[in-house]
């Protein structure tokens, strides 16, 4: 069977030629005309055919695959983080490693970016078989992760949703979210965010929570209420009965985090709960 030289990834590849600018690489079966050039600069000493070289293989500025013995920070359908070098009227360019800079499409932007940012990426093929850079990453993010549940983890904010909350990359690498429910504050893109592992999906897919465990944030919750009404005079129109919604808005707590904490706080006969509020004792 035919072996195929991969664009976008590094792979091992045998020198077939010795040029005067260079040597020619291929695969152990690949077909003749498939054989690509590795520049004289980036050849090593002493090299011989049939020698093996691990290769990264990409698109020259003629579109022509060409082989460098380089690094890149990304490859084929993996996640990294890259600097915007330049903006231009067809796109960002990024800066990865290699001379030639690699084109993030306004397409495959989430947001517009400018000069100077750092940008969670993933690498593709586009339809001219050409290596491009997106910002849609949700489906290349690794779901291998080494956390478990109540774990902290950090990660940056790559994707918001009005329906499911916040898409979070743990490590930049790890698919996680921070479920609408959680969302107590407004979060923007590539805000960096430290949580708890709430819950490892059987998928591998980390769901978070900004909140700590029951007990400790139960405590916390009681000592912001307890706050609010000193600084409210000894009263808020605030209890059991209130309203998820402006519960969330003034407290940054889920409701069922609210009734807990007022609850704490009663059985500690700090408050007292009445029809149209509560009351510092």
């Amino acid at each position: 069977m035919k072996q195929k030289i991969k664009l976008g990834k590094t792979q091992e590849l045998i020198v077939v030629k010795k040029t005067d600018f260079g040597v020619y690489l291929n695969t152990p079966v690949g077909e003749e005309n498939e054989k690509i050039l590795l520049p004289k600069s980036q050849v090593p000493e002493g090299i011989e055919l049939k020698d093996v070289l691990s290769v990264f293989v990409y698109k020259d500025s003629e579109d022509r695959p060409i082989a460098t013995m380089l690094k890149p920070e990304i490859e084929l359908g993996n996640v990294a983080r890259l600097y915007v070098k330049e903006v231009t009227s067809i796109g960002a360019f990024l800066e990865w490693g290699l001379s030639k800079d690699l084109l993030l499409p306004f397409k495959e932007q989430l947001y517009e970016v400018k000069e100077g940012d750092a940008v969670l990426v993933t690498l593709y093929l586009d339809k001219s078989e050409r290596l491009c850079a997106s910002m849609k990453v949700y489906e290349h993010l690794r779901r291998d992760s080494p956390y478990n549940k109540d774990d902290e983890v950090s990660g940056c904010v790559y994707e918001i949703s009005k329906n499911f909350g916040v898409f979070i990359a743990v490590d930049d690498k790890y698919s996680a979210l921070l479920p609408k429910k959680e969302v107590f504050e407004k979060y923007h893109i590539n805000q960096p965010v430290h949580a708890r592992v709430a819950q490892v999906l059987e998928d591998g897919r980390l769901t978070l929570s900004v909140k700590k465990k029951i007990p400790e944030q139960m405590n916390e919750d009681a000592e912001l209420i307890l706050s609010h009404l000193k600084n409210a005079g000894g009263f808020l129109p605030f209890n059991d009965k209130s309203e998820p919604d402006a519960i969330k808005e003034h407290f940054h707590m889920s409701k069922n985090a609210f009734k807990r904490a007022i609850g704490n706080l009663l059985k500690k006969q700090l408050i007292t709960i009445k029809s149209d509020g509560i009351y510092l004792r």
